[in-house]
């Protein structure tokens, strides 16, 4: 099976290629989108990595996207393209937290930096939410902590904390978590695809100083 991944909710992305067959997927192209131009780059740049492996996109069999948390204007237009791409083709959506892809599947906490003293949290049980810092740290008291952010990991080694600091997850590991959501029927249609932003929308569209 082709399939397509992408994660737009940072401030760089990328795109992944990867065959997927049984428990594994081959990675078998990856192409880095610069951030600030992610609309601009993303259509041309799925296309030339298609084109690359001598496929176009009616080769395509299923997509992967990050789905958040992350940049309002990254994740949007991502989504719009995924969504785009799948109802043409009629092909299935495996949505991807990337909170999800660092937690590894390990019965940790994951942590982002949300910017304003707050963070993305994604509890061992499964749980997403938007705390302070301080809520955070009362939670990363009682597990281990996994962050791609070294202002997260300084927070919480500074608190006496254990904190792991890892890679930020790439479009490949998007691929990979979500060859593993499609193969247990966890897809989702265009219509329903969303951004997960852990925001409320008043915090995401107010004005900041």
């Amino acid at each position: 099976m082709l399939l397509l991944a992408i994660d737009t909710s940072g401030k760089d992305g990328s795109i992944a290629l990867a065959n997927c067959e049984a428990d594994d997927c081959t990675i078998l192209g990856l192409a880095p989108l610069d951030g600030g131009a992610f609309s601009a780059q993303l259509v041309p740049q799925i296309a030339t990595l298609l084109a690359a492996h001598g496929f176009t996109k009616e080769n395509i069999d299923a997509f992967a996207a990050t789905s958040g948390p992350g940049s309002f204007t990254g994740l949007r237009v991502g989504l719009a393209a995924i969504k785009a791409l799948a109802d043409v083709l009629d092909k299935p959506i495996a949505a991807v937290s990337l909170l999800e892809v660092l937690a590894a599947g390990a019965n940790q906490l994951a942590a982002m930096d949300a910017g304003r003293k707050e963070v993305y949290v994604r509890q061992h049980d499964g749980s997403e939410s938007l705390l302070t810092q301080d809520e955070f740290l009362a939670a990363a008291r009682r597990q281990l902590t996994r962050t791609a952010d070294k202002s997260i990991a300084d927070l919480a080694h500074a608190a006496g904390l254990q904190v792991i600091e890892v890679a930020r997850p790439r479009s490949d590991a998007i691929a990979r978590l979500g060859w593993k959501k499609i193969r247990a029927g966890q897809t989702i249609s265009p219509e329903a695809l969303d951004a997960n932003y852990l925001r409320r929308s008043d915090q995401i569209f107010a004005k900041t100083n």
